[in-house]
């Protein structure tokens, strides 16, 4: 039957409302409008890492979810996707479901036993001293000037995590000492969801030669001063930097804006994997800040077989029927026919030093393209 009027969901009993609508619908109509979770947590050894996701898509009715963790170049993941309006209220698809405890300050992300692989965790992640920061604003459109390509907000905040993973029937205790990790949450029209549009032209700078990079960093001064962090983004298209958002955040929520950043990274010719280097940032009036970052591990979980630009066929948003569930498990995510399948976008934990100041992060990176500068040739370039 026809829907005449929108529909009433329980997020309208509260009074939090911000246009003359129902939380059935959202203001924009473009299929890219997307509200999405990412968490990405690991064992300060680098022995392991979980990276968990999950996508809702108002305006295409569509809700799904990745879970998966990273163990040395093994990987293991687990998908799910199903119609919104099936459970609107729930944060969660099949397997795999999310639990807001605490606004701002405890979550929980889990993944149950399920048919797909033999992968299951329960974990709980706890904020530091660090709240959560906005990262500027992602706004970017298409070369010709007109087309929106993105408007997204996101925050990311610090965490450790506590609970359990099994892993082929053998379970492992996590403990909030031993674990950390970083959660974001983004909500706007965002790019890559769903099959690209085939009567327009296309806004994908990465034909080109292209680099993105966005890495929250966190550093304990050795004097026992309060925690900080370091947080960038950048895209970079054929010799310019087409976007660029960069904080020092603070533990009493302040952000000082940096305005741009130098690198001088190292990367695998062979795997285009960050392999270490030092970043420059302006601070401001003539000030610099440089970051020293080095993987933990050859632990890092990649994005591809969580629909990150595309896998197999399957893409964020796209709509697989009712209770669709896959996943995968890859022996070794170093070898060039496994990651040409799933991209070289990946989490890589890493080390951090600032001065005397260390700690760790995320860092994620895509390097498409003839770059001399890292080693990397263009006839050898891959997503």
């Amino acid at each position: 039957m026809r829907q005449p009027m929108q529909k009433i969901v329980p997020a309208d009993e509260y009074l939090i409302h911000q246009t003359p609508e129902t939380f059935a619908t959202v203001s924009h109509a473009d299929l890219s409008w997307t509200e999405k979770i990412w968490c990405s947590l690991f064992a300060r050894d680098g022995s392991l890492q979980i990276d968990f996701g999950i996508g809702k898509y108002h305006n295409r009715n569509v809700i799904d979810a990745f879970a998966g963790i990273s163990r040395g170049v093994e990987q293991i993941t687990v998908r799910a996707s199903t119609e919104l309006d099936l459970d609107p209220e729930r944060i969660g698809v099949g397997p795999i479901d999310y639990e807001i405890i605490e606004p701002m300050q405890k979550v929980r992300c889990i993944l149950h036993e399920n048919d797909v692989q033999p992968l299951s965790f329960d974990i709980v992640l706890t904020s530091t001293q660090l709240p959560p920061f906005l990262e500027r604003k992602d706004a970017q459109r298409g070369a010709d000037g007109f087309r929106i390509g993105s408007d997204l907000r996101r925050f990311h905040q610090l965490v450790t995590v506590s609970g359990w993973v099994e892993i082929d029937g053998e379970r492992l205790t996590i403990d909030d000492a031993d674990w950390l990790g970083y959660r974001d949450r983004s909500w706007g029209v965002r790019m890559d969801v769903g099959e690209p549009t085939p009567d327009i032209k296309p806004l994908n700078r990465m034909s080109d030669d292209f680099i993105l990079t966005w890495s929250p960093m966190y550093f304990q001064p050795t004097d026992g001063g309060e925690p900080y962090e370091i947080h960038h983004y950048l895209q970079w298209v054929n010799g310019e930097v087409h976007y660029f958002s960069g904080f020092v955040n603070h533990a009493d929520g302040r952000q000082e804006p940096l305005h741009g950043m130098v690198d001088d990274l190292k990367y695998d010719p062979a795997t285009r994997r960050l392999l270490g280097g030092t970043m420059t940032f302006d601070a401001g009036w003539g000030k610099e800040r440089t970051v020293e970052i080095a993987p933990v591990s050859d632990t890092g979980f990649h994005l591809g077989t969580a629909n990150y630009f595309g896998y197999k066929g399957d893409r964020h948003g796209k709509y697989n029927g009712v209770d669709h569930t896959s996943g995968e498990r890859y022996a070794d995510m170093t070898d060039r026919a496994t990651i040409d399948e799933a991209h070289q976008l990946r989490d890589c934990v890493i080390r951090t030093q600032e001065g005397d100041a260390t700690g760790f992060g995320i860092f994620e990176s895509i390097v498409i393209g003839d770059h001399p500068r890292y080693g990397l040739d263009g006839s050898d370039s891959f997503l």
